[in-house]
């Protein structure tokens, strides 16, 4: 049951990030946006890189990135709070419903990976070479959150046996 209830714990508190992410986007909107538009415009890389062809300098590519983003985070918190739900539901049940119940905490976490290796690390850092920005460059937080995330997964993913204290 210990074990159990730690994957729960783990998963609500990746919920509960999510959920400030969230709200920290849609309250202070502009903060993050700035961060966004930084990186697709690419204006804070070292000066004369060859890759500035890539750059977005569109403010309305801005803001659809950066809405995008949020709608995935929305996703992404809706999913780990159903996902900790259904855990919940069967915290005490046999181990084959409660590894069944993972089916959804685990496509959450996913896609939190996802938007954190692909979105940010992979788009962000590679593509608009948010690497070379000393100001603007969240590859840092990008790997934390990936990492995080990561290991719950990997943790939540170990199956239950019916012998488990």
């Amino acid at each position: 049951m210990i074990t159990r209830a730690s994957k729960l714990f783990l998963l609500a508190a990746v919920a509960l990030f999510y959920t400030l992410v969230v709200f920290n986007n849609l309250t202070d909107f502009d903060s993050n946006y700035q961060f966004v538009r930084h990186v697709l415009s690419m204006d804070s890389t070292f000066p004369g890189n060859r890759g500035m062809w890539r750059a977005l300098p569109s403010p309305a590519m801005h803001l659809t990135f950066y809405i995008a983003t949020i709608a995935w985070e929305i996703v992404t918190m809706i999913l780990l709070w159903w996902g900790a739900a259904n855990l919940l539901r069967v915290l005490r049940r046999p181990a084959a419903q409660f590894n069944s119940a993972k089916r959804i905490p685990i496509l959450a976490l996913t896609v939190s990976l996802l938007m954190w290796l692909v979105a940010f690390l992979s788009i962000g850092a590679e593509w608009f070479l948010m690497w070379q920005s000393h100001s603007w460059n969240g590859q840092e937080a990008a790997f934390r959150n990936f990492a995080v995330v990561g290991l719950v997964l990997l943790y939540l993913v170990q199956p239950e046996t019916d012998g488990q204290p």
